[in-house]
């Protein structure tokens, strides 16, 4: 992965805190550690417990180790958090990424008004950024400070403090700046990119004015990210709004935080065809945001985002929209299901709005399962009754689509790359990668079927370009015998296929 953005839990005492156990279904491990009662999820971190903070540091630990090995060694990872478990996030991330891998602290405020704490009024989060290795960034120049008289600076772009440009010509008190421009004859262009300060202007000056004063010269490099950064929380909501979706989520990140900072043309994700992991993905915004870029510069970034299927329940009162909203598009009652029909609706408007563009809007949606291999468990006690067991290999609630994909991953191929489904000889052929794969995953294949069948699968994967390397593909079972199985190998290698594989 090039990047990894994340918004983990903030440990509220509200939010959901993970409990791991590897060996175990999610519904069964949740039973067992009691996060679940009348089979709804409960919180499972309360600030009166005495492993308040411990619950939550043994759950993202073990997930930041991993996103590090996720990571290109151009990588970095950006971290969302609040002021709850700020300095254990940063004692965390020095330890796994090394203190010398720090590249950015940003503060992001995201509320004008902000909400009550104990003694203050907060309207702000964190952005933690750490490289996997600082050195593979190159550093910008920042923009450079010109301090003293300046002459003769006709056609070129400073900026200047909109204090010190009232300071400056103060005589004219709270006037118009039009008719300081008009006095002065200063031409002011106003930077509308929201990640600059809005009290900042672009001055072209004429008649070789003399401005004595700092000034900032741009530079073409020059990183315009300052620490402090305004992503209001209602930019969300408008989010939501133009893809014609209610408020479901609590407290989602505004797509404009991962477009400016994470994505866009910054030092984090300048390749168009990077990959963004979201292991947090929640509301979506991660998946949204890259498919808005994408469009915009015309990019080929790719998203991946991991969210449990956590349930809701129209008991919580926060979440009573969220389940009216998952009941009218008849989705499952869990948060998986919104993200989903978030990145569903934002793909088809953004194609709405960008028609020219041909990249892709789709996505594909994978459930962590147990292999669909069955496991060899014998019985010593009746091991007559374990080889008959066993003797199909293939668990009988599996599809032909979970195989295949069991398949694409051990074979190291992506997971989104193409899939071409055709008939041959009645029994369904899917050409996988460009014909890289072929595979029939059929359940039975008579004798009589085997050579029409191959010569098909012959004659289609010659419509490819990949000649060399192919790997077809069966199930073992699928034969009444050998023989037909050994018919099936030779005509194969008659015509140059010579990787053929049972399953």
């Amino acid at each position: 992965m090039k990047l990894i953005y994340i918004d983990p839990p903030y440990n509220t005492g509200k939010d959901f805190i993970y409990t791991d156990d590897f060996q175990d279904n999610i519904r069964n491990y949740r039973e067992l550690t009691k996060q679940t009662e009348g089979g709804l999820l409960l919180s499972s971190n309360k600030e009166i417990g005495g492993r308040f903070h411990t619950n939550w540091l043994n759950m993202i630990y073990p997930r930041l180790i991993i996103a590090r090995r996720l990571l290109s060694e151009d990588g970095a990872l950006i971290v969302s958090i609040g002021d709850e478990e700020i300095s254990a996030m940063i004692a965390i991330l020095r330890e796994i990424f090394g203190e010398e891998n720090h590249s950015a602290n940003f503060v992001i405020i995201r509320a004008e008004g902000g909400g009550l704490a104990d003694q203050v009024v907060k309207g702000h989060d964190y952005l933690l950024v750490y490289a996997k290795d600082i050195s593979c960034f190159q550093p910008l120049r920042r923009p450079k400070d010109i301090r003293g008289e300046i002459v003769k600076v006709d056609e070129e772009e400073f900026w200047v403090e909109e204090d010190w440009l009232r300071k400056k010509f103060g005589k004219y008190g709270t006037c118009p700046y039009d008719e300081i421009e008009k006095y002065h004859g200063i031409e002011k262009k106003r930077e509308i990119d929201e990640g600059l300060s809005s009290g900042r202007y672009k001055l072209l000056t004429k008649n070789n004015l003399r401005i004595v004063g700092r000034l900032r010269k741009i530079e073409d490099d020059a990183s315009k990210f300052y620490s402090v950064q305004k992503h209001l929380n209602t930019r969300s909501s408008k989010d939501l709004e133009a893809i014609n979706m209610p408020e479901v989520f609590d407290f989602p990140k505004p797509i404009s935080l991962i477009r400016e900072i994470v994505l866009g043309g910054s030092f984090f994700s300048k390749k168009a065809s990077d990959i963004i992991l979201d292991f947090f993905a929640g509301s979506g915004t991660t998946g949204h945001a890259v498919l808005t870029q994408n469009a915009t510069d015309g990019g080929n970034r790719r998203y991946i985002l991991v969210q449990l299927p956590e349930p809701l329940s129209s008991d919580n009162g926060k979440q009573k929209k969220a389940v009216d909203f998952c009941k009218s598009i008849k989705k499952p009652l869990n948060i998986a299901e919104l993200t989903k029909e978030r990145l569903r609706r934002a793909g088809k408007k953004i194609q709405e709005e960008n028609f020219d563009y041909i990249g892709d809007f789709g996505f594909r949606v994978f459930k962590l399962d147990r292999s669909n291999i069955r496991t060899w468990q014998p019985d010593s006690d009746d091991l007559k009754e374990a080889l008959l067991g066993n003797v199909d290999h293939i668990k009988s609630d599996r599809s032909e689509e979970d195989i295949l994909y069991e398949l694409l991953l051990k074979l190291g191929l992506d997971l989104c790359t193409s899939i071409e489904t055709r008939t041959i000889a009645g029994k369904a052929v899917r050409a996988v990668g460009d014909g890289v794969l072929i595979a029939c995953l059929e359940a039975e294949i008579a004798s009589e079927e085997v050579e029409s069948l191959t010569l098909g699968i012959v004659e289609w994967q010659k419509q490819f370009e990949s000649t060399n390397d192919v790997t077809v593909v069966f199930r073992d079972n699928a034969f009444l015998d050998d023989v037909a199985k050994l018919n099936m190998v030779a005509i194969f290698q008659q015509h140059g296929l010579k990787n053929i594989r049972s399953l």
